[in-house]
């Protein structure tokens, strides 16, 4: 049996726990190992784990191997999506991107930028909403950014009708949805309405960084 808490990179076994065959006792510390050595395979060698992003990722990581005892301390329902803001530049898609590798038997998510998502719109029209609405596992990255969308002279709110067929989706099938955001509760409820707004807090567990977090791509 292959064990959950041992990934396999190359030539190079890490191991994130320990397994007795039933249960995984996860260890924080060798997850940070293994996010370190991930990043730099993904986003190259100049990747680093910031020390003042340990809280945060114990957060993340504590949802995404599903450790219902200190999700709870967190306020965090494992069985909810991702909200995951922050200021601009501090990390938010990288650990979107990132943290999935740490539970490999699990089915990955899409990260698909939202501007994207506007722009197939424009091109092909409402069967982006119903494709992005209805399908399973992704996250939309720099939601609230993007642009109206306008197709043969019609403008659409976008991401606020996947939005809605998102939590339509949720309530009736449990399917998760994930997001980035740069901006607050209030700036999104201005953009997206109160009734999205308000589908927003049933489908998604908002985790911030410090609203001090420095942008780490300069």
């Amino acid at each position: 049996m292959v064990s959950p808490c041992k990934i396999k990179e190359g030539a190079v076994e890490y191991s994130i726990g320990k397994f007795d065959g039933r249960t995984v006792v996860y260890d924080f510390p060798k997850i940070l190992i293994y996010l370190n050595a991930k990043g730099k395979l993904l986003f190259g060698k100049d990747f680093k784990i910031y020390d003042e992003d340990h809280d945060i990722l114990l957060k993340l990581s504590h949802y995404y191997i599903r450790d219902f005892e200190n999700c709870k301390k967190h306020g965090i329902e494992p069985d909810k999506g991702l909200l995951l803001s922050g200021p601009v530049g501090c990390g938010k898609t990288s650990l979107m991107k990132l943290l999935r590798h740490i539970v490999p038997h699990q089915r990955p998510y899409q990260i698909i930028p939202s501007r994207n998502v506007v722009f197939a719109f424009n091109h092909i029209g409402y069967r982006t909403i119903e494709d992005y609405g209805n399908g399973p596992f992704f996250c939309f990255d720099d939601l609230g950014v993007e642009p109206m969308g306008r197709h043969f002279g019609k403008d659409c709110n976008v991401l606020g009708e996947i939005l809605l067929s998102r939590h339509e989706l949720f309530i009736k099938h449990g399917i998760k949805t994930h997001a980035t955001t740069n901006l607050n509760a209030q700036e999104l409820e201005e953009l997206y309405g109160n009734r999205v707004r308000s589908r927003m807090r049933e489908l998604f567990n908002l985790v911030a960084f410090d609203g001090r977090s420095g942008d780490k791509r300069q």
